[in-house]
């Protein structure tokens, strides 16, 4: 497979951001990240965006996670704690702009393709959209404590227990019920849905955006304490390695605790 692209197009002032590797359900590579990284730090800069826009290619997923094969060169504990802090870094950028962000989300936002939609301020989902974390089912990973806060804060704590413990996902209509899906369109009427929001958004007080953002930001993920010491303990873990080779072979893998 490629390593996938992330494109950036820009008119009438509208970012819009495109997560392109339909064959692997646009799962991001680390060459994704470092692009999509690239982009949020070239939109900071810019004073001409009113708004961005944040979608996957092929109508199957928005981003299904980062992809495994990432992972088959982890050989400690402290494997994870650098590919955590990468992707917190990764997912700050974009959850930093300072202008509104709306997630197009059409089919799967699973692991960071989650992390990714929560951080982004609207999310528009189609019926078939489904958001989860399965990791306790597939890899036996964990989340860094400011993901995990994130979608504590976006779906709340019994549903982020379902997701992560049970390891269920929650489809587009729950999602719109507990607050984290602004609205739910069908796929004809996605775009239509998207341009009316971003011209909605682009009429406001760019400052009072930017300060309201930043201070939901501070609150729901500054201070929190480390969770280093859970990381570690999944990543280095035997369990992890087990995870992964069944994740891969497409088999279901047996833990051992260990």
């Amino acid at each position: 497979m490629s390593d996938g692209k992330v494109h950036l197009t820009i008119q009438d002032g509208v970012a819009a951001v495109v997560f392109d590797r339909p064959e692997a359900r646009n799962a991001m590579t680390w060459t994704m990240y470092d692009e999509l990284a690239a982009i949020c730090l070239d939109l900071q800069q810019r004073d001409d965006i009113r708004v961005a826009t944040f979608r996957g290619v092929g109508g199957q997923a928005f981003v299904a996670g980062t992809d495994i094969e990432q992972f088959l060169a982890f050989e400690s504990g402290d494997d994870g704690i650098r590919y955590e802090a990468t992707i917190d870094a990764r997912v700050q950028l974009l959850e930093g702009l300072p202008f509104p962000t709306i997630a197009v989300i059409d089919g799967y936002a699973i692991g960071g393709g989650l992390a990714l939609s929560a951080v982004c301020d609207f999310r528009v989902a189609t019926p078939n959209a489904a958001f989860g974390v399965p990791i306790a089912r597939t890899l036996g990973n964990c989340l860094s404590s400011a993901n995990m806060a994130r979608v504590v804060a976006g779906f709340g704590a019994a549903r982020a227990k379902r997701m992560l413990l049970l390891a269920e996902t929650i489809d587009a209509a729950e999602a719109r019920e507990c607050g984290f899906v602004h609205e739910v369109v069908e796929p004809d009427a996605l775009d239509t849905t998207v341009a009316a929001l971003c011209k909605r958004l682009a009429g406001h007080a760019p400052l009072t955006i930017k300060a309201a953002k930043e201070t939901i930001r501070r609150l729901t993920t500054d201070g929190l304490p480390s969770n280093d010491d859970l990381v570690r303990e999944c990543y280095g873990s035997g369990d992890f390695r087990i995870g992964i080779e069944a994740f891969l072979a497409k088999q279901r893998p047996v833990w051992t605790g260990r």
